[in-house]
């Protein structure tokens, strides 16, 4: 079994992760307290759900749990288009950029577990 510290999901999600508790401080003090609080929730629930499915109970519990971190990435999506988009917001050119190389990576994982799963049900 792989080493936490070797996982490069887990590293990039908690990296994500600490970036996100950095950009939402600083939309908190410029009084963003709603945008603020649903970009923490869901940005770094992206990384709590990929760490939880390390200890999923079967491949399928893996994979739901997988799902939900895809869920999180798209709504931590919508909240960093939000910022960008308005003008009376900051914006953190680097986080879309992080959360898409994520993305692509669950998006895989996610694949080639199902067709891990397809295998296991036809032996």
């Amino acid at each position: 079994m792989r080493k936490e510290k070797d996982n490069i999901i887990i590293k990039l999600s908690f990296e994500f992760a600490l970036a996100i508790i950095k950009f939402s401080e600083v939309l908190y003090l410029k009084r963003k307290y709603v945008i603020s609080k649903q970009l923490l929730k869901s940005g770094t629930s992206i990384g709590a759900n990929i760490k939880e499915a390390q200890s999923s109970e079967s491949l399928a519990d893996f994979i739901h749990k997988m799902k939900i971190a895809s869920k999180e990435i798209s709504e931590t999506e919508y909240w960093l288009q939000l910022c960008k988009h308005s003008k009376t917001y900051p914006n953190d050119d680097q986080l879309p950029d992080q959360l898409t190389t994520i993305a692509k990576i669950v998006t895989k994982i996610i694949t080639t577990a199902k067709n891990n799963l397809k295998t296991r049900q036809k032996s």
